[in-house]
């Protein structure tokens, strides 16, 4: 129960509801208990009628019980009175019938009022509930979206999706469910209990018998099938990612003539998925019988001894006692039969609180700072960098110093794996130096509010992500308020405009999932004219041309070049040397260290790393011509 302490905050903040549910329980199990006795009155009642009408004319007089008496006597009828002289035997008939109808309508209204109380108490404990989850469910969110990008190297998206949806929903069946069936089985059980104890103690005990035998079969059954339905569960995941994949690499599977493996697996897995499914459906189909079995033995007991005590002429029991017993004892069965279910509901939600407090324990190392930049004129700063992956341990950047003025262009050039885009990682922060400092506008990073940071940045991830929306809504998405032609400029910078009005509905169309509708050229260029359409001080493009042939690639180029005026300090990040020979000053990275920097035509003339990779890439292109 520890990590479900976590909860407490909630049920303060809901207190309210939750006592008003409490209340109605109490309410609701108060007119349930009170609706056997109205059942005894009457079997009573009528017995007594019986047991009179048989004796002679002279000796027929219908005592009344004085709870009978109370019960009729909101009805304004002189009972007594009524049934003192009766001699006549269809008198008598006529009298108790009329009685007993006037039971039937007690009997009826106590059962309205309880299903009445229990709907409110549904509606205030469930609801209560819902009220919680939907709360959770945001915090958890917020948090989230709060964490560094280290957080989400570390854990997977199914992960994050399962906790704030599957674990979420298994602790709201301990809020709702769990807490209505523990307080409704605590108060029905003194109740009835009570009541039983008060009309005969001796009965009391011995019809209360099988219960904690029930108990104890209940425990070990929902036990059982809790650890079924866990591997039924479990087995469906593996389903659905066999699927998901299969359908995701569809293309791989049919150029690689692999449908029949994949059918194979995924046959192979059905199988495993019934033959748990059966087992599940075994014990559940177990689990009512054995409970039906143990009231029915707690039943027989109560006719059995209840008879033996009426027969000796025991003054303490009735005919409709024994009734009243069997009654009280149905009445028993869900909450006992619920304290399994309850049990695992608990030990459910337990496991889901601890993985969901392990998230929102974790605290982000990237924290924002204290200062809001009104404006940034675009100074970057690299001091003495270095960076090791916490995670991997593997040494990105060591020791990397540049300096790149407002307005000036910046290029980045390396081999795969020299550091190029754990540079634009840092000016955005998403992750902080281990040593040495990024300054923008000769502040540190770590003193910038990040969102007021970020706001000045336009950043073209090497990994492409657009949202299943509308072009244009992927465009503007930076840019609040943007209207249709900031989105057109943006795409014409970008060289794409010409692409989406080339589609049936322009820049209306609807993207499918990640971007796929479009080429790898064309989401590119869509997410720089996302960056772009943000007016940012700050533009940082990494390797955003990889798919975008050489002719669109000139154009671009030739359109940032003719943006340098607008005093927008650009970091552009390629394995092209065609892209960056026109930048003010280019560093050469080769396993996170600097090994040579200037402009394009002074790293020719050294005949180093970058010369080589000149050469190597005029040769690529003239085999291709």
């Amino acid at each position: 129960m520890r990590p479900l302490l976590a909860l407490n905050p909630y049920f303060r903040r809901y207190r309210g509801r939750l006592l008003l549910g409490f209340l109605f329980i109490v309410l609701s199990n108060l007119f349930a208990v009170y609706s056997p006795q109205v059942v005894r009155e009457a079997v009573d009642l009528i017995a007594a009628g019986i047991a009179q009408a048989d004796r002679p004319a002279a000796e027929r007089a219908l005592s009344v019980p004085a709870t009978l008496q109370l019960w009729v006597g909101w009805t304004g009828l002189d009972l007594p009175g009524m049934l003192d002289d009766l001699a006549d035997r269809d008198e008598i008939a006529a009298t108790v019938t009329r009685c007993a109808l006037l039971l039937a309508a007690l009997y009826l209204v106590f059962a309205l009022l309880k299903g009445l109380f229990m709907f409110f108490m549904r509606q205030t404990i469930i609801v209560m509930s819902r009220l919680i989850e939907y709360d959770l469910k945001n915090v958890i969110f917020d948090h989230y979206q709060s964490l560094d990008r280290a957080f989400y190297k570390r854990h997977s998206t199914g992960d994050l999706m399962n906790r704030i949806s599957e674990d979420v929903g298994k602790v709201r069946m301990y809020l709702g469910p769990a807490v209505m069936y523990t307080v409704n089985l605590v108060v029905l059980f003194i109740m009835c209990i009570g009541f039983m104890l008060s009309v005969n103690p001796t009965l009391t005990l011995w019809t209360l018998l099988p219960l904690p035998l029930m108990s104890l079969v209940i425990y070990r059954v929902s036990d059982l099938i809790n650890r079924r339905s866990l591997d039924v569960q479990r087995q469906q995941s593996v389903l659905s990612t066999l699927a998901q994949e299969s359908f995701s690499g569809i293309r791989v599977l049919k150029a690689y003539s692999r449908e029949d493996h994949a059918a194979d697996r995924f046959l192979a897995s059905s199988a495993r998925y019934r033959t748990l499914s059966l087992a599940q459906a075994r014990v559940d189909a177990l689990f009512m019988p054995a409970i039906g079995l143990l009231i029915g033995i707690s039943s027989i007991l109560t006719v059995y001894i209840g008879g033996r005590m009426l027969i000796a002429g025991d003054p303490t029991v009735t005919v409709g006692n024994i009734a009243e017993f069997i009654i009280y004892v149905n009445m028993l069965t869900w909450p006992f039969a619920s304290v399994g279910w309850v049990v695992s509901l608990v030990q459910q939600a337990s496991a889901s609180m601890e993985r969901i407090n392990e998230f929102l324990d974790a605290r982000p190392n990237v924290r924002p700072g204290h200062r809001v930049p009104a404006d940034l004129k675009g100074d970057l700063r690299f001091e003495r960098v270095s960076f090791t992956y916490p995670d991997t341990g593997i040494e990105a950047l060591r020791e990397v110093s540049f300096h790149v003025p407002p307005g000036g262009t910046l290029a980045i050039v390396g081999h795969t794996g020299s550091g190029k885009s754990t540079v634009a990682d840092l000016l955005v922060r998403h992750y902080d130096p281990t040593a040495g400092a990024v300054l923008i506008d000769g502040v540190p990073l770590p003193e910038y509010d990040l969102a007021g940071l970020r706001r000045h940045i336009g950043h073209v991830p090497q990994d492409v992500f657009l949202f299943s929306e509308r072009i244009a809504d992927n465009i503007a998405f930076g840019a609040d308020g943007a209207d249709e032609a900031l989105i057109t400029t943006a795409s014409r910078q970008a060289q794409v405009h010409e692409n989406i009005t080339g589609f049936p509905k322009g820049y209306d169309t609807l993207l499918g999932e990640r971007g796929v509708t479009l080429s790898g050229g064309q989401k590119q260029r869509v997410s720089i004219a996302r960056a772009l359409a943000t007016r940012p001080r700050i533009l940082i493009l990494d390797d955003p041309l990889s798919a975008v042939d050489t002719a669109t690639e000139a154009a671009f180029l030739r359109d940032l070049r003719a943006q340098r005026d607008t005093g927008r300090t650009t970091v552009l990040i390629s394995h092209r040397i065609s892209a960056v020979q026109d930048a003010d000053h280019i560093l050469v990275l080769d396993h996170g260290r600097v090994t040579e920097e200037g402009d394009h035509a002074t790293l020719l003339a050294k005949g180093g790393i970058y010369a080589r990779l000149h050469q190597e890439q005029l040769l690529e292109e003239a085999r291709e011509a």
